[in-house]
């Protein structure tokens, strides 16, 4: 098995820049988790078929709904969104709820936790397979266990989904956390390429 890659181990945002590039990274770190910002952040490091691990937790907004509780996202490649946000005890899930990949693959079933409570995402992900022309053959695929339940088996991911880096499908990309104005926290977060 191939080495375990730390993408944020509590201690620094070093292994990770803004889309942009020349942002500062404003993701608070302390306790050993951080804390959304300012702008979305990506990995330094890139993959293709991977095993990720992230863990999250979203704020305590009870006076908010949908989109607007402890919203922020998971962008595998930096294509494709998991959904991050508060959707504990929410019975008619979409594919905008938490687990989900956004917009595009509603989940088996809600594992969420409530809020303010550490939640983990494990995520095998298959890349898309092209010819040595660069033709696409094959697109992605996702396992997806929330909190040790698995949620997405073995789905073709059809089209990357909106807010990522590109529209474009890529053999290989980073991870990409989401700004979305909530102060969502992350820790422990790291890869396995496969």
């Amino acid at each position: 098995m191939s080495e375990k890659i730390w993408l944020f181990d509590g201690t620094n945002t070093d292994g990770w820049t803004t889309p942009e590039g020349n942002q500062p990274i404003d993701w608070p770190v302390r306790f050993g988790y951080m804390t959304v910002g300012s702008w979305n952040i990506h990995s330094r490091e890139v993959y293709g078929d991977a095993y990720l691990h992230v863990e999250f937790s979203c704020p305590d907004m009870p006076n908010e709904t949908g989109q607007r509780k402890g919203n922020s996202g998971i962008f595998l490649h930096g294509l494709y969104e998991i959904q991050v946000l508060d959707s504990y005890g929410v019975e008619d899930y979409t594919d905008q709820d938490c687990g989900a990949i956004y917009q595009l693959n509603k989940h088996l079933s809600n594992a969420s936790l409530p809020p303010e409570e550490w939640q983990a995402y494990d995520i095998f992900l298959r890349a898309p397979r092209f010819s040595s022309g660069g033709e696409l053959l094959e697109k992605a695929r996702l396992t997806l266990l929330h909190n040790g339940i698995v949620i997405h088996n073995n789905i073709i991911l059809e089209r990357p989904t909106p807010g990522g880096v590109s529209d474009k499908i890529q053999p290989d990309g980073p991870l990409l956390l989401q700004y979305h104005l909530d102060k969502v926290r992350y820790r422990n977060i790291w890869l396995i390429k496969l």
